[in-house]
C-alpha cells in the first residue's frame, strides 16, 4: 500500500472528524450489523412483513442466530485465510437459505506473529461458530451466501474498500494479498463484532444466553484488540495503515447512523498517539443494533435485507438493515 492509495480530499475529511470526534461519542443501544460503504450496493428492499417482525421485540432466538450470521462470515474469512478451506460441511447447514461462499483463500504470511495471531482467531471463530449452533440446536439458521473473495473489483471487500478510499474505480482490494491487507480486512470486521454483542446484550432474556454472549463479546473484544494493536504497531514504519484504518472507521461512521462515535487507531489530533481500545468519555464501548450492523455488511444507508458480504442476504427474522439515507 502506498500514499497515492488516499486522496487529498480524503485526509482532509478524516481530519476534520477525527477533531470533532472525541466530543461527540454517545452510545447507541439495540441490536445491528454492519461494514463499510460510500459506494454501495444497490439491494432489494424487504417486505411488509419484514419490517414488522423486526421492529418487534426479538427472542432470544432471533438474537443468537443474528450473531450465527456474524460468526460465519468472521469464521469463513478467517478460516481461508489461514487454512485456505472454509468451515466444515456439518457446520453450514440449518433453516433458511443455505448459500455458499464466494472467494477466499490463503495468505501468504511473511510476518510469523501475523501468522500465529490469524490463526489463533481462526481457530476462536470457528468455535463460535460450533458453540452457537449447538445452543440453538435444531433452530440454528444455515450459513447465507456470502462474499469474501479479493480478486472481483465489484466484489464486497473491494467495494468497503472503495468507499474508504484504499483503491481506485475498477481495482479489486485482496485481502488475502499480504499480511498489511489481511490486516485491513480483519479491521473492517472486527470493530463491528464488539458493538453488535454489546447492543445486544440488553435484549437477551435468558441468563446461560446472556453469559455466552458476554463471553463471546470478550473474545472479540480481544481479537479486536489485537488487531488494531497491530495496525498500529505496523504504522510505525509504513503510516498509510494508521491513516487507512482511519478511513475504513470513517467509511463504517457513514453507515450505521447518524451518530459519530466509530474510531480510527490513532488519537485525535495526534496521529502518533495510539487510541487501541475505543470508548466513550466514560471508557465504556459503543453498541450497534442489528439494523445498524447490516447497514455495514450489506455495505448501504437504506433500509435493505442483502447486499454486500451478505449478497442474498442474512438468515432468520434479524435481516434488514436500517435506513439512514
Amino acid at each position: 500500500m502506498t500514499d497515492t492509495n488516499l486522496t487529498l480530499a480524503l485526509l482532509e475529511s478524516r481530519k476534520q472528524k477525527i477533531e470533532k470526534r472525541r466530543s461527540f461519542f454517545k452510545n447507541v443501544g439495540g441490536l445491528s450489523v454492519g461494514l463499510v460503504g460510500g459506494t454501495f450496493l444497490s439491494a432489494c428492499g424487504g417486505s411488509v412483513h419484514d419490517a414488522i417482525a423486526q421492529a418487534a421485540q426479538p427472542t432470544d432466538t432471533d438474537i443468537l442466530n443474528f450473531a450465527l450470521n456474524l460468526e460465519y462470515l468472521e469464521a469463513q474469512f478467517y478460516s481461508y485465510a489461514v487454512f485456505g478451506t472454509g468451515l466444515a460441511a456439518n457446520l453450514v447447514t440449518g433453516s433458511g437459505n443455505q448459500g455458499a461462499v464466494t472467494g477466499g483463500k490463503q495468505v501468504p504470511f511473511k510476518d510469523p506473529l501475523v501468522a500465529q495471531y490469524a490463526k489463533e482467531i481462526a481457530q476462536d471463530e470457528i468455535a463460535h461458530v460450533g458453540f452457537l449452533r449447538r445452543t440453538l440446536g435444531a433452530a440454528a439458521v444455515a450459513q447465507p451466501a456470502i462474499d469474501i473473495g479479493g480478486t472481483d473489483p465489484n466484489g464486497a471487500f473491494s467495494n468497503a474498500a472503495r468507499a474508504a478510499g484504499l483503491v481506485g474505480p475498477g481495482v479489486a482490494f485482496d485481502p488475502y494479498a499480504s499480511d498489511e491487507n489481511f490486516l485491513l480486512g480483519a479491521f473492517i470486521f472486527e470493530d463491528v463484532g464488539v458493538t453488535a454483542y454489546k447492543g445486544a446484550s440488553p435484549l437477551i432474556q435468558n441468563k446461560t444466553f446472556l453469559e455466552a454472549a458476554a463471553g463471546i463479546l470478550a473474545a472479540e473484544a480481544y481479537h479486536a484488540g489485537l488487531v488494531r494493536t497491530v495496525l498500529y504497531a505496523k504504522g510505525l514504519g509504513t503510516p498509510t495503515l494508521r491513516t487507512a484504518a482511519g478511513a475504513i472507521s470513517d467509511a463504517r461512521d457513514s453507515l450505521d447512523n447518524s451518530a459519530d462515535v466509530d474510531q480510527g487507531i490513532v488519537t485525535a489530533g495526534d496521529a502518533s498517539v495510539s487510541n487501541i481500545v475505543p470508548l466513550d468519555r466514560d471508557g465504556i464501548a459503543f453498541s450497534r443494533t442489528p439494523g445498524d450492523v447490516l447497514n455495514i455488511v450489506y455495505l448501504t444507508k437504506e433500509s435493505v435485507t442483502m447486499g454486500g458480504f451478505f449478497p442474498r442476504g442474512a438468515n432468520g427474522t434479524l435481516n434488514m438493515s436500517s435506513a439512514y439515507a
